[in-house]
């Protein structure tokens, strides 16, 4: 039996489920790195994902095609993050009593319309949702094919979305000024720029990416609206920001690692029947990423100016 468990992870149907997981942490994981790097902590993420899944699916639902459902999902995750911005950035709030304020509003106006436009409906219609792209040639590779080229295109976009963040925030001046915002914002304000619009547009691109990430459940992952569907995906996307040191690059490891512990507890727990009770393959995943955050944590050089609200004028 023990070498069946090591066989899970020599099969393409793992390692192509580990994709399909990662990819809603890969989106909201991003999205939070470019908020934290800017200086602004968002927990508002749970909810706006929430939204983003309602509004992508309903989109598509009330006969919009699948990339407008994802433009939609996005904007309204950015109305949201701007929502969010205004307290934060130009009010100065907590970060943390907004966040949490904006998951709870987000979550309750999608839960909300949903039940305006669909009042009786005891299950959730479904969609037709993103199909298998097969990638020439690459597709027909043995193992590698099924595993890594065989998705939908939405599945694609997160990966291409990971090589854009990397080279935004790296190679432009919009990246180096978003670093700086939550690095040194006086040094930038001393350069002429605003430092309060770096961190305004950070965050609704940031939460507009959180958006797309709970869209891909409702129209790549799955096809139709849950409620409770994002089950915590905004949560463990805040921790694998630690993971990933604030880096776009790491980030996509951080999902990829924690999309492979739930594939593989998955396997784990068909193989294990009833000898090995299925809440213990429950929490693996989450006890295996605590323990690899704690070790990169003690490492990680968090933005300095995380959470410290940035008033004009002032001098520290």
């Amino acid at each position: 039996m023990i070498i069946d468990f090591f066989e899970i992870l020599f099969t393409a149907g793992f390692w192509a489920a580990t994709i399909r997981i990662a990819c809603p942490l890969i989106f909201a994981t991003l999205g939070e790195v470019i908020c934290e790097r800017a200086g602004i902590l968002n927990l508002g993420i749970e909810g706006i994902m929430s939204i983003g899944a309602m509004v992508g699916w309903m989109s598509v639902f009330l006969g919009a095609d699948l990339y407008s459902g994802i433009i939609l999902a996005a904007f309204i995750g950015g109305l949201f993050g701007f929502l969010h911005a205004i307290f934060t950035v130009y009010l100065g709030a907590s970060q943390h009593v907004t966040g949490i304020g904006i998951t709870m509003l987000a979550s309750s106006i999608g839960f909300f319309a949903f039940r305006i436009i669909l009042p009786s409906s005891t299950t959730p219609p479904k969609i037709d949702p993103f199909q298998e792209f097969h990638i020439p040639f690459l597709s027909e590779i043995p193992f590698f094919g099924e595993a890594f080229f065989q998705h939908t295109p939405f599945t694609y976009l997160a990966f291409i979305t990971v090589i854009f963040v990397f080279w935004l925030m790296n190679s432009t001046a919009f990246g180096l000024s978003v670093k700086m915002a939550g690095e040194n914002p006086m040094a930038l304000e001393a350069q002429g720029i605003n430092v309060l619009f770096v961190r305004t547009i950070a965050v609704i691109v940031g939460s507009s990416l959180m958006a797309v990430g709970g869209a891909y459940l409702t129209m790549s992952a799955f096809d139709a609206f849950y409620f409770g569907m994002i089950n915590g995906r905004g949560w463990i996307a805040i921790a694998l920001v630690i993971f990933a040191s604030w880096k776009p690059e790491r980030a996509l490891l951080g999902a990829l690692l924690f999309a492979g512990l739930d594939a593989y507890q998955v396997r784990a727990q068909q193989l294990a029947g009833s000898i090995i009770p299925y809440q213990f393959f429950l929490m693996l995943p989450f006890i295996l990423s605590i323990v690899a955050m704690v070790i990169a944590a003690k490492r990680t050089r968090y933005p300095k100016a995380l959470l410290v609200p940035f008033r004009r004028g002032e001098r520290h």
